[in-house]
Order: C-alpha cells, then structure tokens, then sequence
C-alpha cells in the first residue's frame, strides 16, 4: 500500500479518522466534492443528513474507482456540513457507518469536518472531497 495513516502518540486517537496520513506513490488523485446526486442529478435524502452522508461517500467511492482507486488510497477527507452543531454527529456517524458497511471499507483518512453556511444547492445539507495517492 502506499499510504500509511499514523496516529501520533502525543495527540488524541479519533475513532473516524487518523491525524496523519503519509504517502509513497507517483500519481495525486484530486476528487471534487460530492454530494448525495444520484447518476441523474436528482439529490438523495433531502433533509436527511444520514442519507446524503452516505451518499456522498458512495459518489466518492465511485469517482475513485473511475481511476482504478479505493479508499485505501485516500490521504485526506475534507467535509462540508450545512450548519454544522456537534449535536449533528450521531447522524454523521450513522451515514458514514452506513456506507462504509455497504463499501466493505474504512474511510479513516485524516480529515477535515468544517461547518458550512450553505452549499451550492439548498438541498445539499453535506459535501464529501477526497484525495488520493496511487502507484
């Protein structure tokens, strides 16, 4: 593999995400961020924030897959959430966990989680950006 995620001793371990992320490898996959569209732009889980989290990551996953990655090839996640209060986790959590069971996958790259005014659709409440290192 040619990532590896660390996880400094002197710094908190975070269930969903490593604090670092390092990569050996020759290509840098930039991934735009995704939202919970389906392949015909129609957005999946208006006002559910559990449902458009894991639709975002499935969007994710498939981008990756269209350069022949996984989410093992991940070094950073950046997530956007329409008005973000810490009382919204349990929803993030049950979509991201949603997905990750579905993918057979663990999206524990470090990551970012920022709290948002509004993003480009009102019906958009979450956007899912990646990057990816491959051999």
């Amino acid at each position: 593999m040619s990532i590896t995620l660390v996880n400094p001793k002197e710094l908190p371990v975070i269930p969903l995400y490593h604090q670092v992320a390092v990569a050996t490898a020759t290509r840098t996959v930039y991934i735009a961020g995704q939202v919970s569209w389906d392949a015909e732009g129609a957005t999946i889980g208006a006002g559910d924030l559990a449902a458009q989290i894991a639709q975002s990551y499935r969007n994710v996953g498939i981008a990756l897959a269209e350069v022949g990655a996984t989410f093992a090839d991940v070094t950073k996640l950046t997530v956007y959430v329409v008005d973000w209060t810490p009382d919204k986790m349990g929803a993030f959590v049950e979509g991201l966990g949603r997905v990750a069971e579905e993918l057979g996958v663990s999206p524990v790259a470090p990551g970012t989680l920022i709290g948002v005014a509004a993003l480009s659709d009102p019906d958009h409440l979450v956007e899912v950006e990646a990057i990816a290192v491959l051999n």
